[in-house]
């Protein structure tokens, strides 16, 4: 059976966190959703304004079932020793939270992923952060999208080439793997630009569904952009599995929002997170019931 696949667009929407200003730079995004064992939906996202390069990562919790948030906390950038922050994941795995958070190394083109886990949602805030993802001086790494299926982790990371002055813009996407959340081993690149198409900069996985055999023939959700200039105009796309554990692109992009998260609820019903341009140059982050019909 194949994976049922929410579309952006296709029902109402209710913007949970307003762009934080108008006009270009100015955005609230990048979400990550999950499911308490009370039910309660919980999310994080970023919230960056065009005064300057940084951000805030917002974790915020939801009892009418994902629409209305209510903050727990908020970090700003100096608490992780950071230049800006970017996507975090949040992922519970029956015992522990985790929050993954994209850092920016300070004076820099380089990305980072830090690590914050505690036993309750509200303890993340208290939290030291680890370095999982260090990245090296040839690539810089972030936005990471983290799942768990059948007692192992799996990531699909953001990478960032920084062997060309100018050019870090360009993104792959890598797999990696784990036993524990914590300790990660890189596999294959799963996902890359494909020369004249609209996603030829790059491709950034920012969801991933899994069908009857899991992962192997589920179907990835991903930003992709055709040029260094359209760097913060990414366009969703849809990508399927292939046999050898890569994604193939599906053609054209299906919506004009990027960072796209599907939280599935049960009972044929996911809740969809998306950062949404507006006419300004702002970005508001955005919800949408999805129902399987």
């Amino acid at each position: 059976m194949s994976p049922w696949i929410p579309v952006p667009g296709s029902d109402a929407y209710a913007v949970v966190a307003e762009a934080p200003g108008a006009g270009p730079g100015n955005w609230a995004g990048a979400p990550s959703a999950a499911l308490a064992p009370d039910g309660a939906v919980l999310l994080a996202y970023r919230v960056r304004s065009a005064a300057g390069r940084g951000g805030e990562q917002v974790l915020a919790r939801s009892i009418d079932g994902g629409i209305t948030f209510t903050d727990l906390g908020r970090w700003s950038k100096e608490a992780f020793d950071a230049e800006s922050l970017e996507r975090p994941a949040l992922v519970f795995d029956g015992n522990n939270w985790h929050l993954y958070v994209s850092c920016a190394t300070t004076g820099s083109k380089h990305w980072r992923i830090d690590l914050l886990r505690a036993s309750t949602v509200e303890g993340l805030l208290m939290a030291a952060p680890r370095t999982v993802f260090p990245g090296d001086a040839t690539v810089g790494v972030k936005d990471p999208v983290i799942r768990r299926r059948d007692g192992r982790w799996h990531g699909w990371i953001c990478c960032h080439p920084l062997d060309e002055p100018g050019a870090e813009d360009r993104m792959t996407t890598r797999l990696a793997s784990s036993r524990d959340g914590v300790e990660w081993t890189w596999e294959d690149t799963v996902l890359a630009g494909r020369p004249g198409e609209w996603d030829a900069r790059g491709a950034r996985v920012t969801a991933v569904l899994a069908g009857e055999q899991g992962f192997r023939d589920g179907v990835a959700y991903y930003d992709g952009r055709a040029t260094a200039a359209e760097n913060f105009a990414e366009r969703t796309g849809l990508a399927a599995a292939a046999a050898d554990g890569r994604f193939v692109s599906q053609g054209d992009p299906i919506a004009d929002v990027r960072y796209l998260d599907v939280l599935d609820v049960g009972d044929g019903i996911a809740r969809l997170y998306y950062e949404a341009p507006l006419p300004d140059g702002s970005h508001e982050l955005r919800t949408e019931l999805a129902i399987r019909r």
